[in-house]
């Protein structure tokens, strides 16, 4: 395991969460290492197996993120912003940030001057 700061300085949560992390960097390498081969492959028994194999990494990749989500600073907002949503990703950051804003602010047309005519 690769470490940026000295692990002695780390306390147990700390390795945890860096171990964690290296489990989901390796399960999302895997994931894509058996995708091209089943995108490589003319053999439908040959995909087939490779598809199970590949969809048995993202089983392996998901539990990692509940876990991170439960147990690491952060993820559990992110992903609460992200996950299961329609229309553009990168908008739903933009759409989130709003409602930190005045209502006056977000919709001109609602304010309370309109609501008094």
């Amino acid at each position: 395991m690769d470490y940026h700061e000295p692990i002695e300085l780390l306390d147990k949560r700390a390795r945890d969460i860096a171990r964690m992390l290296h489990s989901l960097k390796e399960e999302v390498e895997a994931v894509n290492w058996y995708h091209q081969r089943v995108s490589a492959s003319d053999n439908p028994e040959v995909k087939e197996i490779l598809a199970h194999n590949r969809d048995e990494e993202i089983e392996h990749a998901v539990m990692a993120i509940e876990w991170l989500r439960r147990n690491a600073p952060g993820w559990d907002e992110e992903l609460r912003k992200y996950l299961f949503t329609t229309g553009p990703i990168v908008g739903l950051e933009e759409e989130a940030n709003s409602f930190d804003k005045p209502l006056s602010l977000k919709n001109s047309q609602l304010n309370i001057g309109s609501m008094k005519n």
